[in-house]
Order: structure tokens, then C-alpha cells, then sequence
């Protein structure tokens, strides 16, 4: 099972001035004044068994950086010669509806798309490893130019893959059943107010 995700519009913002590490009794300096040097998308797929991260950065997001990701990790084994490859995604605009699911099936024989339904992405768990990023390599954004930013980040995803396991999710089944039973409404008691 496979999870995939673009991160659209990620800003290299170089500081004006340098920032000053921590020092006792004081946060770090950061520089609120930067100048901007371009944005780029960040596309990663992160295999949910194995805890692989494949990624690549592209200048804008759309059809042909999404379906060159796809390929990155379809072209390797073992995804290539697996009888079925799931891939859970979106509804973003590169991969939404059935002429996304037939032209991505139609490529790659073995994926099965599954789209996560509408307004709950968090169930990607690409977007898990997209708040580490966040967290981890993107938070001070000072970056000289675009290419300083995309090697930072490619960078980040080989490091990260080194330490990376799959995500252990602790709601279960039975967790979920038990919020439904709590949020189930008596019919007497269902009018709206």
C-alpha cells in the first residue's frame, strides 16, 4: 500500500539577515524580514507497509509531476511484479475522479486506486511524513534559491528513510465504533434543535 500526496507551493525564502542560533536563556533569532526566491512542489509517496519514502520536487503540481512519481516507485521492484499495488490518494485536482483512476490503471495494470473520501485526506498517511517535513526541514524556510530548497528536502527524505518505520495508527476499528455508538442519537431525540 502505497500513499502519495503533493505539497504545492512551498516558498524559498531567503532571510535578510542570518539566523542566530539559541543561546542561554533565549530562543533562537529569526530574521521576520525575507526575500522570496520562488516556490516548488514537493511530491512524496511513502510506502505505509515498509516505511520507504520515494519523492521528487517539480516546479508546479499537476498531471505529469504526480504520474512521474507514480512511475518512480511502479518501476521498482517489488511494485512492478506485485500482483496488486495499492495506491491510496486524494481528491487532488492531478488525481481526482475516474479519468485519474483509468489513466494511472492504464499505465501501471497492477495499481488499484482508492480515493480517500472528500475532506479527510488525514487518512493519506502521506500526510503524516508531510508534517514531519514540515516540522523538521522546513520550519526556519531559509533557503538561498530553488535548488538550495529542493536538495534540502530530497536530502531530508534519504535521511529520513534511514530512521523511517511504518506509522503505528492506535485507533482501531473497535476505537471507531465505540465514538459512532457515543454519537448515535435516540430518533426521539435526532430534531434538530
Amino acid at each position: 500500500m502505497i500513499c502519495a500526496d503533493e505539497k504545492p507551493s512551498i516558498q524559498a525564502r531567503h532571510r535578510i539577515a542570518k539566523t542566530l542560533p539559541a543561546t542561554a536563556g533565549e530562543g533562537q533569532k529569526v530574521e521576520p524580514e525575507y526575500e522570496r526566491k520562488g516556490a516548488l512542489c514537493y511530491l512524496a509517496a511513502w510506502d505505509a507497509r515498509r516505511g520507504k519514502v520515494f519523492d521528487r520536487c517539480a516546479a508546479k503540481d499537476g498531471i505529469e509531476p504526480f504520474d512521474a512519481l507514480v512511475g518512480q516507485f511502479m518501476s521498482e521492484h517489488p511494485y512492478s511484479a506485485a500482483q496488486r499495488v495499492f495506491l491510496v490518494i486524494d481528491n487532488g485536482s492531478a488525481h481526482r475522479g475516474k479519468r485519474s483512476i483509468d489513466r494511472l490503471q492504464g499505465a501501471w495494470p497492477n495499481l488499484v486506486v482508492v480515493h480517500t473520501p472528500v475532506h479527510t485526506s488525514w487518512l493519506n498517511q502521506c500526510e503524516i511524513y508531510f508534517s514531519v517535513v514540515q516540522r523538521k526541514a522546513l520550519t526556519l524556510n531559509d533557503f538561498e534559491d530553488l535548488d538550495a530548497l529542493q536538495a534540502h528536502l530530497l536530502a531530508f527524505g534519504r535521511r529520513y528513510e534511514q530512521i523511517a518505520a511504518p506509522f503505528q495508527w492506535k485507533f482501531t476499528r473497535q476505537d471507531l465504533n465505540k465514538l459512532l455508538a457515543k454519537t448515535d442519537l435516540p430518533a426521539t431525540n435526532a430534531v434538530a434543535a
